[in-house]
């Protein structure tokens, strides 16, 4: 009797195995509950799709000391990037930013400085003197600046804070949370790429004293890019964090801890966490054809709709082929149709909850069709 190949005993074992490899290959991460940290007020958002992934006390109304400089930084970008300032632009320091006290990057009464060094002594040395001079420059004076500041916090949504200063000194009138910081973390990320690099910079000079950049995780983690550490006595110890890895942003807040060291350590176990077990995901371009919807009395039968902004979502890992979009069209669409108008919303969602809900809108102009067309689709719309 001739004996079986071992490949005709295999084969079938291989075939039995198949559905459970193939199932294990697809079992989603499981996603424990994150860590508990030892501050008072926390958050961790995806940069890109702003999806909450931790929380805990965001909305709680707490002392910045000096996250305060990460607004006053975009208010100067602001005016840098409407063209009202130049990096080189020198600025004449007033006796009253000399005279400020707390960090300091030495800048001296009666002397110039030009924006860029300001900028640089704020950001990386946290300088309170240069934060002062900055805001007299801007806007004549820190109190007409601190209005600036309100009025931009106001259009990014942040709904929880009140600035009083440009540099964090205390104020029971100054308040933010760590959910608003979060939302001005990312606005600084997302509008000005170019000068959010000041934030990755470890050390700067001036006045031949050298200062180093008080965010140690830029030494730990090569990850982190930015962004504003801030300490007083009654605040604590707060620190602002964005990182990048493998194309996924996260953004952490830490409000109200104990010591520098705390703050690094938990700030890094939010984010080890995040970039763990969470994947983020740009689901449609703004050009990105989403569906064709039939279009009454046009030229054409269809019309291409998409999203009116790139819709992003922030989800468990190897949950992507989970998620569906139902759609909800402002049916009947009727020609003439221009690009842009906004025609139904699509909701994004996984295992039944919805994530995201996103506008659709026309991608084309759509032109009125011939006079029987138009005609036969007035009769076909009274069937429908």
């Amino acid at each position: 009797m001739k004996r079986p190949s071992i490949a005709r005993l295999i084969l079938p074992l291989i075939a039995m195995l198949l559905p459970s490899l193939a199932g294990a290959q697809t079992m989603p991460v499981p996603v424990p509950s994150p860590p508990s940290l030892a501050a008072p007020s926390y958050i961790l958002m995806d940069g890109r799709s702003g999806h909450t992934l931790v929380e805990h006390n965001v909305d709680e109304q707490r002392e910045p000391a000096s996250l305060v400089k990460v607004m006053t930084a975009f208010v100067v970008f602001s005016e840098l990037e409407a063209g009202h300032l130049s990096l080189d632009e020198q600025v004449m320091v007033s006796e009253r930013a000399w005279r400020m006290e707390g960090s300091r990057m030495f800048i001296e009464v009666g002397r110039t400085v030009s924006v860029e060094d300001l900028l640089r002594g704020m950001i990386i040395q946290s300088g309170n003197d240069a934060s002062v001079a900055l805001a007299e420059h801007v806007a004549g004076n820190e109190e007409t600046f601190a209005q600036l500041m309100n009025q931009y916090a106001s259009q990014l949504g942040m709904t929880g804070t009140n600035f009083t200063n440009a540099t964090g000194w205390p104020d029971p009138d100054q308040y933010t949370t760590a959910r608003d910081m979060a939302i001005l973390a990312r606005a600084m990320i997302d509008r000005f790429p170019g000068y959010y690099q000041f934030y990755s910079e470890r050390e700067f000079t001036y006045n031949e004293i050298t200062q180093r950049n008080r965010n140690m995780l830029l030494w730990r983690d090569n990850s982190v890019d930015g962004l504003k550490t801030g300490h007083t006595s009654t605040a604590g110890y707060n620190l602002i964090t964005s990182a990048m890895r493998d194309g996924m942003r996260l953004v952490s807040v830490v409000m109200g801890t104990s010591s520098p060291q705390a703050r690094a350590d938990q700030t890094q176990a939010l984010l080890n966490y995040g970039f763990r077990f969470f994947r983020s995901y740009e689901l449609y371009g703004v050009d990105d054809t989403v569906t064709e919807a039939r279009l009454w009395k046009g030229a054409s039968d269809t019309l291409r709709v998409g999203v009116e902004q790139p819709v992003h979502v922030t989800i468990p890992q190897r949950q992507h082929d989970n998620l569906n979009a139902v759609m909800r069209l402002n049916t009947p669409i009727v020609a003439p149709v221009a690009r842009g108008d906004r025609v139904g919303e699509v909701d994004i969602r996984l295992e039944g909850e919805t994530l995201y809900t996103a506008t659709l809108v026309a991608l084309e102009d759509a032109e009125q069709g011939g006079f029987f067309g138009r005609l036969w689709d007035e009769v076909m719309l009274l069937f429908q």
